[in-house]
């Protein structure tokens, strides 16, 4: 951050690239709205630009951006609190809205969720160890070398084994 604020363009994509998805998944844990989360996630990183100039590195990184994406969620919540009330007919109007969420979507998107867990517990320990790291945490190979105690080229075939055995499985 210190090299972003002072010029360097490309510090701010080490960053963004280094803590997006965190940071979208929790805002979506929270909001439970891709759309809603889409927002709220633009947001926060527009704030993080903006106070570029005066970051102090008071705390790491990290801290200071989910601090600033609790304070928005704050102020969305607060926010609703002082909307106005729904028009008389609104019942009437979300009625008409087609429902994407039906019973038989969550089924099969649940069926489907339940058959990757399924063949994620059949992995070898070492497999399913490198690729939750690497799928999860987004941990570099030689980061999730130094976590394991092996080098990067078992990694990458530890990996490698992992998603083929995936595959095969989810395509039963």
């Amino acid at each position: 951050m210190l090299a972003y604020a002072a010029g360097d363009t490309s510090a701010f994509e080490q960053l963004y690239s280094r803590h997006r998805n965190r940071l979208y998944r929790y805002l979506l844990r929270q909001v439970r709205d891709p759309a809603l989360a889409d927002e709220l996630f633009q947001d926060s990183w527009q704030r993080v630009i903006t106070a570029r100039e005066g970051w102090k590195p008071e705390a790491a990184f990290t801290t200071w951006l989910f601090r600033i994406a609790h304070n928005r969620l704050t102020d969305h919540w607060r926010a609703l609190k002082h909307r106005p009330p729904a028009p008389v007919d609104g019942d009437e109007r979300a009625a008409r809205i087609p429902d994407p969420d039906t019973p038989e979507r969550n089924l099969s998107e649940f069926e489907q969720r339940r058959r990757l867990q399924l063949a994620l517990a059949e992995l070898p320990e070492d497999q399913r160890e490198v690729l939750q790291l690497r799928l999860e945490q987004e941990l570099s190979l030689e980061e999730i070398g130094q976590i394991t105690g092996v080098g990067r080229e078992t990694v990458k075939s530890r990996l490698r084994y992992a998603m083929d055995k995936l595959r095969t499985r989810l395509n039963e």
